[in-house]
């Protein structure tokens, strides 16, 4: 049974009454840093740098009332958003040495340090923020705190471990093709990507522009509302939440190759949770998504990273190659397919207030297996989402998750229902 208070709200309450202070806070989530088996969720970390940040916020925000929602939170930074002080490396040693040493924040580290949030440090991600698995050659390959047989996943990979093992409340990630809803799924947690058109990249690496979105994991979807809020200024759902919404369910043939634990789950939440489950829409054409979005994808990103292909690790070589490769009427074609594929979903939203998909067909990454067929497997199943530009919120099960997704611009509403799902499942 969930307690009374969602886990930011019962470390908030603490903190403004007392009982527990910034400092204490910040050395709490430190001490349980890096506790994975290849003691890399973070990339760089100052603990000292942290702890000072955290003693200063009483003089910086000293009347309670005026306290922000983060006040005191430890949060961790996905290591391709600058922070002063700090080298920003994308998940590359070449660009760790190009970079150096960030002079300035990035518009996320400066929009969490107004908000109180102490900032643990800089985490893992899957090289360029380009694949799916966590898998690093350079850094190594991030494992799950609690289970340290499975991936984490990625591109965002030392986010999610960082809020598995407990060294930050929430985890700021990047999702283009789902690197915040895949490492959220295969590692219990809640995650959220924003529509695209919301936060500002200033200060932040791209992968493609086109897709790349800003958002978060974390442990509770009670705590999702608060989060948007205060990361994205988002407005409180306009009107009291109605829980007897329309949701559409994609098409049972869609998952022809979703593992029987994943799918189990996936069907048992449908009937658990307060909506109306529509499974009349037309969604066969979300086959037509992931041969879209991959070479958009991969022609934008060969644009961020000309020149410097041969720095990087060979499925990423070749994928850059192969975008640079693509002729531009080509290109244009597939940017047309891409408008009308926003239509047609936007079209779905006229039906229903929400779209349902396993976030992946797998419930687990084993380490030290052969992964190369699992990026075209999983991004199957999050490259609709992704090629309409739309939120998500990842929901946990006990085996993988689920994504539920809204229109463009619809983010507060669906972080607002998805806060009231915690009870049902």
């Amino acid at each position: 049974m969930a307690s009374e208070f969602s886990p930011l709200r019962e470390l908030r309450n603490g903190i403004l009454s007392g009982d527990v202070d910034p400092v204490t806070v910040a050395h709490r989530a430190l001490s349980q840093a890096n506790s994975n088996a290849g003691h890399n969720v973070y990339l760089a970390q100052d603990p000292e740098w942290t702890r000072a940040e955290a003693a200063t916020l009483l003089r910086r925000f000293p009347e309670k009332t005026a306290r922000p929602l983060l006040y005191g939170m430890p949060v961790s930074l996905k290591d391709c958003f600058d922070l002063t002080g700090f080298p920003t490396t994308c998940g590359s040693r070449f660009y760790a040495a190009q970079n150096g040493v960030a002079k300035s924040d990035s518009w996320v580290a400066a929009k969490l340090r107004s908000l109180g949030a102490v900032i643990t440090g800089k985490t893992h991600l899957h090289q360029l923020a380009y694949g799916i698995t966590g898998e690093n050659p350079e850094y190594g390959d991030c494992v799950q705190p609690r289970n340290s047989a499975w991936l984490t996943g990625g591109s965002s990979s030392g986010a999610a471990a960082s809020v598995q093992e407990g060294s930050a409340m929430m985890a700021i990630g990047t999702d283009t093709g789902g690197s915040i809803r895949v490492p959220a799924s295969l590692c219990g947690l809640a995650g959220y990507r924003a529509s695209v058109t919301l936060g500002d990249w200033s200060g932040g690496a791209h992968l493609a522009e086109s897709f790349d979105t800003i958002g978060f994991l974390f442990r509770d979807l009670r705590d999702g509302p608060l989060l948007g809020q205060s990361l994205f200024d988002l407005a409180e759902a306009a009107q009291p939440v109605n829980t007897d919404v329309r949701i559409g369910v994609v098409n049972p043939a869609f998952l022809h190759d979703c593992d029987p634990d994943v799918l189990e789950n996936f069907q048992a939440f449908a009937k658990s949770i307060p909506a109306t489950i529509v499974t009349s829409i037309e969604t066969s054409f979300w086959e037509e998504a992931f041969p879209i979005f991959s070479p958009i994808q991969a022609h934008e990103a060969a644009v961020v990273h000309a020149g410097n292909f041969e720095h990087f690790e060979k499925p990423i070589r070749e994928r850059l190659e192969w975008g640079a490769s693509i002729p531009d009427e080509e290109i244009a074609a597939l940017r047309h397919r891409h408008t009308e594929f926003q239509l047609r979903m936007d079209r779905l939203f006229d039906q229903c207030n929400y779209l349902m998909l396993p976030c992946a067909p797998v419930s687990h990454l084993p380490a030290n297996a052969d992964h190369s067929a699992a990026r075209a497997r999983i991004l199957r199943y999050t490259a609709p989402a992704s090629l309409a530009g739309i939120p998500v919120v990842a929901v946990p099960l006990p085996k993988g998750g689920v994504q539920l997704m809204a229109r463009r611009g619809a983010d507060s509403d669906l972080l607002a229902y998805a806060a009231l799902l915690d009870k049902y499942w």
